[in-house]
């Protein structure tokens, strides 16, 4: 590995506004994981970086692990990383080595890459709003259901690490959340404990999801 990915986190913390230390906390790292680099390079030493580092530092700057390595994919692409039950039965999996996923897709222009995750809907419990095949964008949270979570269509993860797309509301007692089908025929989830839930950011019908 040589410096010229030095310089591609470097341009993606610009067009990103994060600073080399917010970039480096938010991947799980010492906040001058990206500053040591800088100076080894000022000290003329050979490039210090890890892969492993740079995974964790891939979805922060909003690309992937190869754009990172000099390799093909768009900086401005996201993962896909996983399917999502809309009726269906799924077990999310968005922990993949950060960066990857099942595919990747070309980012929208109107948001930013970093820190967005993508997943396929898998099922027809939210037609007509949502279909199979539809890819939902959303800012992965802490574990938890936030305020601004509740009463919109979400992404959540139940206690048993079922992925679902409902609409969240308040169940019957504290840490109950019901999920709500937008399909009549749609199954209802009453009561359920989530792990967390994160509201739908964008949504992209399958017709213009483009794969990179």
């Amino acid at each position: 590995m040589d410096y010229d990915i030095l310089d591609r986190i470097e341009s993606r913390l610009e067009a990103t506004g994060l600073t080399a230390r917010q970039a480096s906390i938010q991947s799980g790292n010492s906040a001058d994981l990206i500053r040591n680099w800088q100076r080894t390079r000022l000290d003329g030493k050979p490039f210090p970086g890890k892969l492993s580092k740079l995974v964790e530092l891939a979805p922060v700057l909003g690309v992937t692990t190869e754009w990172l390595l000099g390799q093909d994919f768009p900086a401005r692409s996201v993962a896909v990383a996983g399917k999502v039950g809309a009726g269906a039965t799924v077990h999310l999996v968005d922990d993949h080595a950060k960066g990857d996923g099942l595919y990747h897709i070309a980012c929208p222009p109107q948001i930013e890459p970093s820190g967005m995750v993508a997943v396929e809907i898998e099922g027809t419990s939210m037609e007509p709003v949502y279909q199979p095949g539809d890819i939902l964008l959303y800012t992965r949270p802490a574990l938890g259901v936030p305020t601004e979570a509740l009463n919109r269509i979400c992404i959540a993860e139940d206690s048993e690490g079922r992925a679902w797309v409902k609409q969240v509301k308040t169940g019957t007692a504290k840490g109950l959340f019901n999920l709500l089908s937008a399909n009549p025929t749609g199954q209802n989830l009453l009561d359920v404990r989530l792990r967390w839930a994160a509201p739908v950011r964008l949504h992209l019908p399958a017709e213009f999801v483009r794969r990179v």
